[in-house]
């Protein structure tokens, strides 16, 4: 089982500190699962424009290939202007929706306000639906305040979520993937 994470923008530190964090007790509390962190900043993503992704530059085919072949997913972005980035948008804009149904997305946000975290509720979540996605019911939104002058995530309730995510989205995953046994 692959978890891919992805950091939603092209600015800023904070959503892939974050979501490194959940990668992190992943990797540590469930050894036998492969672990990957997709960055939006290191990739020259094409913007979506309906055209055949085969004609799109090798960032933006990189891309499409390495987020359709992850089994689940975190998902990290910052809030600016009250909603998600653009880039994170144009990520879910060049997957086809059925490389995304029925597989486990965890969100994470960061904001400059207590409020943004609404942002999951009202626009991330939606997006999960429409693809067919399982959500996991726990997320993570963390403002500056959660963060010391070094950019280090330190509030410890952030962290105890952090924590809850991680095997949140380990357990719906691994309860999808289970044998289904028949009953008579």
């Amino acid at each position: 089982m692959k978890l891919l994470g992805i950091s939603g923008t092209i600015i800023g530190a904070k959503p892939r500190i974050v979501v490194e964090k959940v990668l992190d007790e992943v990797k540590k509390n469930h050894p036998e699962i492969e672990v990957e962190l997709l960055d939006l900043r290191d990739y020259d993503v094409q913007f979506c424009d309906g055209r055949n992704p085969s004609t799109y530059n090798e960032d933006t085919k990189k891309v499409i290939d390495i987020v359709s072949s992850a089994d689940f997913y975190i998902i990290g972005t910052p809030i600016f202007n009250g909603s998600i980035t653009g880039p994170l948008k144009n990520l879910f804009d060049l997957i086809n929706p059925k490389d995304f149904r029925n597989k486990v997305m965890g969100f994470i946000a960061t904001g400059g306000t207590y409020q943004h975290y609404l942002v999951i509720e009202n626009q991330l979540k939606p997006i999960a639906g429409f693809l067919r996605a399982f959500v996991a019911p726990g997320f993570v939104y963390a403002n500056n305040d959660h963060f010391n002058q070094q950019n280090e995530l330190v509030d410890q309730e952030v962290l105890q979520r952090v924590s809850a995510l991680a095997e949140e989205v380990v357990f719906m995953q691994k309860a999808l993937k289970a044998p289904k046994s028949v009953t008579v």
